[in-house]
């Protein structure tokens, strides 16, 4: 056999070397020199890897080690144990008894462990979790309230004028809030107005009945869809774009940095989009209400043959102005809810970045939740008033 000049030229700038050379017997035998530890095994761990058991024994000159430590002998043990595993004898020349026991303490510890997650009682565990799961939302309900209520402190001042707003700032919410997305909830609310009247026309055309295809569309847009579908769009689109800016802030810390020049955060960031939120809504849900009309009326034009002017006549007479004031009155709450539940949300940002996606996907599942609540409550309170 010949010397591995490569090994023994790569092993020498890593303070390691090794040396292969024919033994008696047919045997095999590998020297190696310099240190042998974790900071200079790199340039002789590929070589010592790459030597595939041979026929013959194997005779392992340690004599010129320096120093091993346990990555070292980690390396020499694998390789004595790929040799035996293949029917040859492997062993040890020269060797220090430091490094003779600290290989052998290695390879007494080279055995296969299944890990295994102790469970442990399982009942025990569901309680924990049920009293951690508990004490989270107990937890998160009163830092809410407590927010809440910070928020309708100052927003109370500035509406009485002891706190001043910050028009710029509402105006420009009332842009991005509104006036950006007359498109996408004209364009839903036109197209929910359509098949509302077709499915309608489906099933009132076996009864003879298509003209109430009116009825249908006046009073379940102008009470309940145009405000309640109006409201979800604008959770999904500005809660999710009130938590990522506000926690966006928090993280770059922006909100302490006001809170250090002696500016309120709720002041500058909170109560202008809520202001803008419910003024936004209210126009919001009356446009959309009027789309899904449109989309209503186009289809009743074309597909029932009833003329806009007739449409339009008998939508005054069967929608009540109740409904108009009813679904007016809604429009406003759930603007204040989606903007208070995005900037809570916003402001709970801690961490890093993760958390922003965390509390801005929070922010709209839960904005929307408490909008299909709250319009199932003023429902049932409405009803119970006689405006059925």
């Amino acid at each position: 056999m010949g010397t591995m000049n490569s090994a023994a030229n790569m092993g020498a700038t890593s303070g390691a070397t090794i040396e292969e050379s024919p033994a008696g017997a047919g045997g095999h035998r590998l020297a190696v020199r310099g240190r042998l530890t974790i900071a200079n095994i790199a340039g002789v761990a590929g070589p010592i890897r790459a030597l595939e058991p041979r026929e013959g024994p194997l005779a392992i000159d340690l004599g010129g080690i320096e120093r091993i430590d346990t990555s070292g002998a980690w390396l020499i043990h694998r390789l004595m144990a790929q040799w035996k595993a293949a029917g040859s004898e492997a062993t040890l020349e020269n060797a220090s008894p430091d490094a003779t026991r600290l290989i052998a303490e290695v390879g007494a510890n080279d055995r296969r462990v299944e890990v295994r997650v102790s469970v442990g009682n399982t009942f025990i565990a569901r309680l924990e979790r049920i009293g951690r799961a508990v004490f989270n939302a107990t937890e998160g309900l009163g830092t809410f309230f407590a927010f809440l209520g910070k928020t309708l402190i100052v927003l109370a001042q500035t509406l009485i004028g002891r706190r001043p707003l910050r028009w710029n700032a509402v105006i420009h919410q009332c842009e991005q809030i509104g006036v950006n997305a007359l498109g996408i909830i004209g364009l839903l609310l036109f197209l929910v107005g359509l098949v509302l009247a077709q499915q309608g026309a489906v099933q009132l055309k076996q009864f003879g009945a298509e003209v109430f295809v009116v009825n249908l569309i006046g009073r379940s847009t102008v009470r309940e869809l145009g405000i309640l579908l109006t409201a979800i769009m604008v959770a999904g689109r500005s809660s999710s774009a009130f938590a990522a800016q506000i926690g966006s802030m928090k993280l770059n810390q922006e909100v302490d940095a006001m809170a250090t020049i002696g500016m309120s955060s709720t002041e500058v960031l909170i109560v202008p989009r809520i202001i803008a939120m419910a003024l936004m809504m209210l126009l919001l849900g009356l446009y959309g209400s009027i789309m899904a009309i449109l989309g209503g009326g186009l289809f009743a034009w074309v597909s029932l043959d009833m003329p806009p002017v007739s449409f339009f006549k008998r939508l005054q007479e069967v929608t009540p102005l109740s409904d108009l004031v009813i679904g007016l009155i809604k429009a406003p709450v759930f603007g204040v809810i989606i903007a208070v539940m995005g900037c809570f949300q916003g402001m709970q940002v801690t961490g890093n970045a993760e958390s922003v996606g965390a509390r801005t996907t929070r922010a709209v599942v839960e904005s929307i939740f408490l909008v299909i609540v709250l319009d199932a409550f003023f429902a049932v309170f409405f009803s119970a008033l006689g405006y059925n």
